[in-house]
């Protein structure tokens, strides 16, 4: 067990010094311009069931994690699939949402990207908008009872990272 810790610490490590260096190496290049022609780039996001109530009538050592002052009294875990989306500064995401279950969800980012999508029950919905500025935005669903357990990452490189053509 803790050697698989160890293993996705390092991991972890070295995905942050791979990050970090192609940071130091792009700043060379800031001063010029970059070619990148922004793309579009479409998404299906799932929005999964991981942890939920109705789940605790097959998994009994649930019924005690979901009643009253158990770890997950008036929640419910449910997750995004894919949890992490990547794209290039300027390019335009097109999002299909679904929702296969019939609690409701919202797809939320905060600023500067200011996108809150409503995912009502058994559906599937469209987002559009644009990543205008590089940074890792975390999107979330706004339900009361699903946060803070639902989330992942939108991750936006800088244009000058994209390959040159």
């Amino acid at each position: 067990m803790r050697n698989r810790w160890l293993r996705f610490g390092l991991i972890g490590v070295l995905a942050l010094v791979a990050v970090l260096g192609a940071g130091f190496g792009l700043s060379a290049r800031a001063s010029s311009a970059s070619s990148y022609k922004p793309q579009t780039r479409a998404f299906t996001v799932t929005a999964v069931p991981v942890l939920v109530h109705e789940m605790a009538g097959t998994l009994p050592y649930l019924q005690k994690d979901f009643a009253a002052g158990g770890v997950l009294d008036g929640k419910e875990v449910y997750g995004f699939y894919p949890s992490t989306l990547t794209v290039y500064q300027g390019d335009t995401i097109n999002l299909t949402l679904v929702n296969p279950a019939d609690d409701p969800h919202t797809f939320t980012i905060g600023a500067p990207l200011n996108v809150n999508v409503d995912m009502p029950g058994t559906s599937t919905v469209t987002a559009h908008f644009t990543a205008t500025q590089p940074g890792i935005y975390t999107f979330l669903c706004a339900e009361p009872e699903h946060f803070p357990f639902m989330w992942g990452q939108l991750v936006v490189l800088p244009d000058s990272a994209a390959p040159q053509s």
